[in-house]
């Protein structure tokens, strides 16, 4: 919410060639990333108790099972035309299930859902589910999604100097892209020093602050 502040009073000032100050606070911006469960306060969403709802694992259609080797396959298949897929993947027939929208057979459909998840491993309903609309995917460890074939071909993923893997930057621009920086993670007062002195402030001022506890210098020591 700050970065996107900034770049907002950078581009009015574009306009009116005048600064302004930024007011970015955890609590406005938490309340405004869920806009979507505010607006829909009094559409039906959220009338069952915790749990029961269309979005909260309440429905047998937007959830996760788990599988018979002990992983768990994601669920989102809303519309109807994802939940025929979904229906059609795991060997039911729709016409022998309650309506999708009924929410008193959820929790029995769900159960059912369930059964039939548990009788297959997650590689299984991969390639069952794999290049359709079915909206069911595999939920997947950190060493998976670092080897996936869509974040591999994509490059989602970044190892830098020693070896550790990480998220590339996003978004990407497509003129002017960002350079992923591969040097290891500064160590917490690393650059306190460096950055003090870009301010302005002298050696012994640094050295007064760290005798008092005010902040923390920490350069990395070689091991011998």
């Amino acid at each position: 919410m700050c970065t996107l502040g900034i770049v907002l009073a950078l581009f009015e000032r574009t306009r009116s060639g005048q600064g302004q100050v930024i007011d970015a606070n955890m609590v406005e911006g938490t309340a405004y990333l869920s806009s979507f469960l505010w607006k829909t306060q009094h559409m039906g969403l959220w009338e069952q108790p915790r749990g029961q709802n269309l979005l909260d694992g309440g429905s047998p259609f937007y959830t996760t099972y788990k599988t018979a080797d002990g992983e768990f396959m994601a669920v989102g298949a809303i519309e109807p035309q994802f939940y025929k897929l979904l229906v059609k993947g795991l060997g039911l027939k729709s016409d022998e299930l309650p309506t999708q929208m009924s929410i008193a057979d959820w929790p029995e459909m769900k159960k059912k859902f369930a059964d039939v998840f548990a009788k297959k491993t997650k590689a299984e309903w991969c390639q069952i589910f794999d290049g359709t609309d079915a909206c069911v995917t595999p939920v997947l460890t950190i060493e998976e999604a670092l080897h996936h074939s869509h974040n591999r071909e994509r490059a989602s993923f970044i190892t830098d100097e020693e070896q550790h893997a990480s998220p590339r930057p996003a978004p990407q621009l497509s003129r002017t892209p960002a350079i992923p920086c591969l040097k290891r993670d500064a160590f917490a007062g690393e650059h306190t020093e460096e950055v003090l002195k870009e301010f302005g402030f002298s050696q012994e001022e640094i050295h007064q602050l760290c005798s008092e506890r005010v902040i923390e210098s920490s350069k990395p020591k070689a091991n011998l």
